[in-house]
């Protein structure tokens, strides 16, 4: 794989000043932001992100306001308590996206916030605290125990929130690929270790957080 010198050279040439560069870069947040974001706006993400998987993104955030009413502002303590009958009704409402299976999967991971709640003390404790060294350990973590987190969403989800991370898009896997790092998207805890072990030999050499780094080595290909 190319070192980081290559990485910013490139992009410096693509881009023609540093400043134009830093324009254009993520800016993650700190940890104490992350865990100063509520538990309920925690919800309120991880199920905008669930929702907006395979839609157009505006079309999702138009219709959001209504999903805050109808989910309580997303107070984890009281969408827990919202059982099934209550979702088939939701799928009456034209004000919603009437997706069933993303409906249910907003009182589980109010579950997951609450159990999280009381084993960190919040859902922002967890975020903030886990090391970007081991991001793709996250993206597990949040599969395993939330609902419909799998694939891209997990670290789509924490790129909303703020929290530093690569995520996978097909410029940056194809760029991957074109370093030798992996032969396809990477789904296996192998080739997901050797990209997280990219990412940190990279920003060892710069400094930079992932998600900067995720951004630059997208432009590298395709373009």
């Amino acid at each position: 794989m190319r070192d980081y010198k290559w990485l910013h050279a490139f992009c410096l040439n693509r881009f023609g000043s540093e400043k134009a560069l830093q324009a254009m870069l993520p800016q993650p947040c700190s940890e104490a932001e992350l865990r100063a974001l509520s538990d309920d706006r925690y919800l309120s993400l991880i199920s905008l992100r669930i929702f907006r998987a395979g839609l157009k993104h505006s079309l999702v955030d138009a219709k959001w306001p209504a999903f805050e009413e109808v989910f309580f502002g997303f107070d984890p303590e009281k969408v827990v308590l919202m059982g099934g009958e209550r979702l088939e009704n939701l799928m009456q409402d034209a004000r919603l996206i009437r997706h069933l299976g993303k409906l249910k999967s907003v009182p589980r991971n109010a579950q997951f916030i609450l159990d999280v709640r009381r084993e960190k003390g919040s859902f922002g404790a967890l975020v903030a605290d886990w090391p970007a060294s081991d991001i793709v350990g996250l993206w597990k973590y949040l599969a395993k125990h939330g609902s419909q987190l799998g694939g891209l969403s997990a670290p789509r989800f924490l790129r909303m929130v703020g929290k530093d991370t690569f995520v996978p898009t097909d410029d940056m896997v194809a760029a991957l690929k074109a370093q030798g790092i992996i032969d396809k998207a990477p789904t296996s805890q192998k080739d997901l270790a050797a990209v997280q072990a990219a990412f940190n030999q990279w920003h060892a050499e710069s400094g930079r957080p992932l998600c900067q780094l995720s951004v630059m080595l997208a432009h590298t290909v395709n373009h």
